[in-house]
């Protein structure tokens, strides 16, 4: 659009002056609040309906159109994070897995963060993460910290697990190869609490089918367990040593140490049942 066109624009779409405005000793309409002219003469002496001038923002109108804008742009990332979230989390527990909410007690915390500002040089190499060690060290709580904070920078993600998957699954016998494709749609997965699922060969060849999709996708891919690294490189049998390979290739294994969250959460529980309780009896 050439420069008359958007002064016709701007025309047609005028705002009636203020009581405060006023005209300067150009001709033109002034702003009575920042004193910037909120008329402009057309170039070289063109007009459109018989007149020679047109609209232009003064400060005051860019400073709220620009307010509005910024808003609308908020609302509009507000909607899509929390469309994001609803289609990305199986557990509706999971968004308050946030770095905000960190307690601060995991120390490779600091990777977690580091996976979310490299996501662009993440996703192009491919580079996914095992994460293991002893139950209740946070894995899943640092891969969600991860999942939040993309879908805050409008990155789609989905954390599920094999459990749910293989129930879906099951359930969609027609479509099974429409459901993994999907999963292996987002940019980023992850997979809680692998290897609890159960061992049967259905289930195996379903696990195995999903890793092989996520491999031939090209896309990284997170996974939580609670089995050992050396469970991981020295799998049990054959069905299990072709989605633990495949694993390992994609990801690289990250080992979450630290205190049992889930053992010191209970503990702080039952010291506050003891203070409510020792308050009870001294009343």
């Amino acid at each position: 659009m050439s420069d008359y066109d958007n002064a016709v624009f701007r025309l047609a779409t005028a705002q009636e002056a203020e009581p405060e405005d006023y005209t300067g000793e150009d001709g033109l309409l002034y702003c009575g609040s920042c004193r910037q002219p909120k008329e402009a003469y057309f170039p070289e002496g063109k007009t459109f309906f018989g007149r020679d001038r047109h609209p232009r923002e003064c400060d005051c109108q860019r400073k709220r159109r620009e307010m509005l804008e910024a808003a609308d742009r908020e609302q509009k990332h507000r909607e899509e994070v929390e469309r994001l979230k609803r289609k990305g989390f199986t557990d509706p527990a999971m968004r308050e897995w946030t770095f905000g909410n960190d307690n601060g007690k995991c120390s490779q915390m600091v990777k977690a963060r580091a996976y979310v500002e490299q996501w662009e040089q993440i996703k192009d190499g491919n580079h996914g993460m095992i994460l293991w060690g002893e139950v209740g060290t946070g894995k899943s709580y640092f891969a969600g910290c991860i999942a939040n904070a993309l879908m805050e920078k409008e990155v789609s993600v989905c954390m599920t697990n094999f459990a749910l998957i293989l129930n879906d699954l099951a359930a969609s016998y027609k479509d099974r190869n429409e459901y993994i494709s999907r999963l292996c749609s987002f940019p980023l997965l992850i997979l809680d609490d692998f290897g609890m699922e159960r061992s049967t060969e259905y289930g195996l060849e379903q696990v195995y089918n999903v890793v092989d999709s996520r491999y031939r996708s090209q896309k990284p891919l997170i996974v939580t367990t609670n089995l050992t690294l050396e469970e991981l490189q020295n799998p049990e049998d054959t069905p299990h040593a072709r989605i633990y390979d495949r694993l390992i290739e994609m990801c690289s294994p990250v080992c979450i140490t630290g205190e049992n969250f889930r053992k010191a959460k209970a503990r702080e529980k039952m010291e506050q049942l003891k203070k409510l309780l020792n308050r009870k009896e001294s009343l």
